[in-house]
């Protein structure tokens, strides 16, 4: 378990770019439940990886600790938001991959031990007397006992706390746990949105680049030649480094077009992501395994779409 999200946290957009258009509805409602007192305890957050649904997740994640909005965002410079942007705020908690103490080694996945530190954690009272969020990422790396132990925690929330479930591949969820969520979902925007934003990002001949990403706007940035999330300011080696890394992730494609509500359950699927083009980055551990097939619980692609990677 760890606290440092500004590390952990891989993300195709820098930190203090905006949001992209495509990410606005799901913010939107994300904040018209807050800002109403609805939060569910538990939400999903998925899409094809390099859409920056970890950049959503980490605004809504500083919005709800932050103790002086400002239109709904996370003001920048009270003391919470310097806590966070230290790394230190003790009410945000992340659960990602780490190093095996006995190998030295990082982990393939979250083990069971992570969830039960998590979830002792979340049965304490906030430290700042606001809300406890935490961030599981990626929430598919969860093995089996994981998920399990999860689960109970999902079940018997305690109050002023969420947990966000950041995945790229939510069908390797359980069933369970998936039901026990709100999904945000994050689709590839329309051609017309995601040229028009590459272009406000500098990148030459758009049009061509989307089309050779595959209609992805996050892997165009490759494509075009910088990522397209990052500002020039900050287009140092490291920095690009870390959004390669986002973007090397298994290559997904999800439903072109909108949908009728960025939150949903689980009933009525609207997308589906599809395996890596063979030009793609290849499949880290988990997902190698399932490159060129689908679950069989898992929705049919309503279109046929191009590499979109994270």
């Amino acid at each position: 378990m760890s606290d440092d999200g500004e590390t952990a946290m891989v993300s195709a957009f820098a930190p203090g770019d905006p949001l992209p258009p495509w990410c606005m509805p799901a913010w939107d409602v994300l904040a018209a439940r807050a800002a109403s007192g609805s939060l569910p305890h538990a939400l999903l957050v998925c899409g094809p990886a390099g859409l920056g649904k970890r950049a959503l997740t980490e605004a809504f994640v500083r919005a709800r600790l932050c103790e002086s909005l400002r239109d709904g965002r996370a003001c920048g410079s009270c003391r919470a938001c310097r806590l966070l942007a230290a790394g230190t705020h003790p009410d945000r908690v992340l659960v990602t991959l780490e190093e095996n103490p006995k190998t030295h080694k990082m982990r393939t996945e979250i083990v069971v031990d992570q969830v039960r530190a998590l979830s002792a954690r979340l049965a304490m009272a906030s430290q700042l007397g606001g809300w406890q969020v935490a961030v599981i990422d990626p929430a598919e790396a969860m093995n089996t006992a994981a998920q399990n132990a999860l689960l109970k925690t999902l079940e018997e929330p305690t109050a002023s706390s969420l947990i966000v479930l950041v995945a790229d591949h939510p069908w390797d969820l359980n069933p369970t746990v998936r039901s026990r969520c709100q999904r945000v979902e994050i689709a590839l925007p329309t051609p017309a949105q995601a040229t028009a934003w590459l272009e406000s990002r500098g990148v030459a001949d758009p049009a061509a680049v989307l089309a050779a990403a595959g209609g992805h706007p996050g892997q165009a940035g490759v494509v075009g030649g910088h990522p397209a999330g990052c500002s020039a300011a900050r287009k140092s080696r490291a920095t690009c480094w870390h959004w390669l890394r986002g973007a090397g992730m298994p290559a997904r494609s999800a439903g072109r077009g909108p949908t009728t509500s960025p939150i949903s359950g689980w009933n009525r699927p609207r997308g589906c992501w599809k395996a890596p083009c063979a030009h793609a980055p290849r499949a880290h551990a988990r997902g190698s395994t399932r490159a060129g097939t689908m679950p069989r619980s898992a929705p049919v692609a309503r279109t046929p779409t191009a590499c979109a990677s994270s």
